[in-house]
C-alpha cells in the first residue's frame, strides 16, 4: 500500500510504529504502514496468540454493544476509538436504530483523518480528536455536547485504552470523572491488557511497546476492578474477553486471551 494517500495528515509520524495502526492491520484493515507491519510481526513472533486475542476483543466490543442497544442505550461515547476497521460501534448501533448516536475520541492522527472522512455524512456520528486522559475536554468538546445528553444513559467504551493511561496520569481518577459525568442507567464496557496469564506475555508485549508511539502499563484483575468504581457488573462479571456471553459454543476454560473485560451499570 503506498503511503502517499489523502487519508494521511502530514502530521503523521512513519518512524515509529502506531498502537492504532497496528490494530488495524491486524484486524485486516488498510491504514496502516510498512512500520506498523513489520511490529506486528515482530509481536507475533513472539506472541503468537496476539491475532487472536485482538479478534476476541473485537467481538467482545460488538457484543457489549448489542447488549447495551437492547437495554435501550442510544447513545455512545468510545474512549480510544482507534482507526475504525468493519463492525465499528456506529455500524453496530445504527443497524439496530438509526437515531443511535456516537461520539469517537482519539488524538492518532490517521484515526482522526480516516473516521472524519467516513463520518462526513453521517448526521448521528462525530469525532473528536482530544487525549482520553483529560476528561473535561472530552466532555465538554462541542461536538460530543452536540450530540451525546448527559440527562440520559450513555454506552461508556473503554475497549482496549485502559493499558494506554499510565500510572502518572491517574488513571482511577481518570475514569472516575467519566463514570461521574453518565446518567444512572448508563454502562460502562471496557477491555485491559493483563498479565495475569502466562498466555499473554505481558512483560514482553509491555517491552516491544517501547518501541512504540505508545507505552503501555499492564494491570491485575484487582487493579482493573478499580476502574469501574461502584458500577454494578452484569453476568458474568469481569473475565476474559471469550468468556462474556459467548455466542455459539462457550468457549474452553482453559483458553484465556490477555484482557480482562467487562460491563457494568451505573444505579
Amino acid at each position: 500500500m503506498s503511503q502517499q494517500t489523502n487519508w494521511v495528515p502530514t502530521s503523521v509520524d512513519l518512524e515509529k510504529p502506531s498502537a492504532a495502526r497496528a490494530y488495524d492491520y491486524v484486524l485486516g484493515g488498510n491504514h496502516n504502514f510498512q512500520v506498523d507491519r513489520d511490529f506486528i510481526e515482530q509481536v507475533m513472533h513472539r506472541q503468537p496468540e496476539a491475532r487472536r486475542f485482538a479478534i476476541m476483543n473485537r467481538a467482545f466490543m460488538r457484543r457489549a454493544v448489542l447488549f447495551m442497544v437492547e437495554r435501550g442505550i442510544r447513545q455512545f461515547l468510545d474512549l480510544g476509538s482507534g482507526i475504525p476497521t468493519v463492525g465499528n460501534v456506529h455500524e453496530i448501533a445504527q443497524e439496530a436504530d438509526p437515531t443511535a448516536r456516537v461520539v469517537y475520541v482519539d488524538n492518532e492522527h490517521v484515526a482522526v483523518a480516516h473516521s472524519q472522512l467516513i463520518l462526513e455524512h453521517n448526521e448521528n456520528a462525530t469525532m473528536v480528536q482530544a487525549d482520553i486522559t483529560r476528561p473535561r475536554l472530552v466532555l465538554n468538546d462541542p461536538e460530543t455536547r452536540r450530540l451525546l445528553d448527559f440527562d440520559q444513559p450513555i454506552g461508556l467504551l473503554a475497549i482496549t485504552i485502559g493499558h494506554y493511561v499510565l500510572a502518572d496520569q491517574d488513571p482511577v481518577g481518570v475514569f472516575a470523572s467519566y463514570r461521574d459525568a453518565l446518567a444512572p442507567g448508563s454502562y460502562l464496557a471496557l477491555t485491559h491488557l493483563t498479565a495475569d496469564f502466562d498466555e499473554a506475555k505481558g512483560s514482553e508485549l509491555t517491552e516491544l511497546m517501547e518501541q512504540t508511539q505508545n507505552s503501555i502499563i499492564m494491570r491485575t484483575r484487582e487493579q482493573v476492578l478499580e476502574l469501574f468504581g461502584d458500577f454494578e457488573f452484569v453476568e458474568p462479571g469481569l473475565v476474559t474477553t471469550a468468556q462474556w456471553r459467548p455466542e455459539g459454543e462457550a468457549p474452553d476454560p482453559s483458553l484465556n486471551d490477555g484482557l480482562w473485560a467487562g460491563v457494568a451499570r451505573k444505579s
